[in-house]
């Protein structure tokens, strides 16, 4: 009798093995003349060389339905314990009207989709440039879009980490002296990133991508001096970035990373002598092949419907 060892540390043991176990068990089921055993994120498997390799085949194939769906249901044990080596799509896949869109799997099955035609440029766009600038008003989608592709190409396993960053500017208010520590004076600039993130990770494996630093969250001002690579960074609200700061921040980019840049250009903190750089790269970079931008408008708005219009009333859309 050999002995098979698989580790589970990627994804949620309790969307795997299911409420009571209930899925542990139907697994069991499936594989009578194995012995499997689970403890925190190991399995051990006993049994004959064959049923071993057969076991770690379809097991497989398991983990990478719950890391990439965060979802597992009785059918899709069955049908995936019962498919051939070559995995077929899910149902959920086939059909194009609920998931043809979808960017990234959320907790528990929930679809994170790009849905305006500008939010789909931003997906295609990424695709063929490595750094992107998407421009646009509030609630136009840029940052959780750019969020979304940045957890699609980790959990694809395209690059190692995630990197999120914005320049810490107050927003037309002074905040004076923040208690705690550094994190806790910086958390309040970067807590739209971490909203974004709890949509697309379970809480659980966020805190450890985040204490592992497998997703890191930190001012523009902690790039300096840093060679980004093999990973995802997103700038957010960088028309708060002066000149120095985006040149410094684009400079950052190592040979195998993608950037995005995410910016409202009628929304700028920075006090009045300092100009906004995002306004200089979107004039000098435009022509450049690898970079590309991608306007966001009034009809990109996905927040509530009343957002478009009081933009429209300030003037920042038509």
């Amino acid at each position: 009798m050999n002995e098979l060892k698989l580790s589970i540390e990627n994804i949620n043991p309790a969307v795997l093995w299911g409420p009571n176990n209930d899925h542990f068990e139907i697994i069991k089921k499936q594989y009578p003349k194995l012995k499997i055993v689970a403890r925190g994120n190991d399995v051990k498997v006993l049994g004959d060389d064959a049923e071993l390799t057969t076991f770690q085949e379809k097991f497989n194939h398991l983990l990478q339905h719950v890391e990439r769906y965060d979802n597992l249901s009785i059918t899709d044990i069955e049908r995936i314990l019962g498919s051939k080596v070559e995995l077929s799509p899910t149902p959920e896949s086939n059909d194009k009207s609920t998931t043809g869109d979808v960017i990234v799997f959320g907790p528990n099955g929930v679809m994170v989709k790009a849905r305006t035609a500008n939010q789909h440029k931003m997906v295609d766009s990424i695709n063929k440039s490595d750094i992107l600038f998407a421009i646009g008003p509030a609630g136009t989608g840029k940052t959780y879009t750019a969020v979304a592709l940045a957890v699609r190409a980790l959990k694809n396993k395209e690059i190692k980490r995630i990197i999120l960053t914005r320049p810490a500017v107050e927003a037309g208010e002074n905040l004076g002296f923040l208690p705690g520590d550094l994190k806790e004076k910086i958390d309040p600039y970067l807590r739209p990133l971490y909203d974004a993130l709890d949509d697309m990770i379970p809480a659980e494996k966020l805190k450890v991508y985040l204490e592992n630093r497998t997703i890191e969250i930190a001012p523009l001002a902690f790039m300096r001096g840093r060679t980004l690579d093999n990973c995802f960074v997103i700038l957010d609200e960088a028309q708060n970035a002066t000149d120095m700061q985006l040149k410094m921040f684009l400079t950052r980019m190592g040979p195998s990373a993608k950037f995005i840049v995410t910016g409202d250009v009628t929304q700028i903190d920075l006090p009045k002598k300092q100009q906004s750089g995002l306004h200089t790269a979107l004039r000098i970079l435009t022509d450049i092949k690898g970079i590309d931008i991608v306007y966001l408008s009034g009809e990109d708005v996905v927040r509530h419907k009343l957002v478009r219009k009081i933009l429209a009333a300030y003037g920042d859309i038509q």
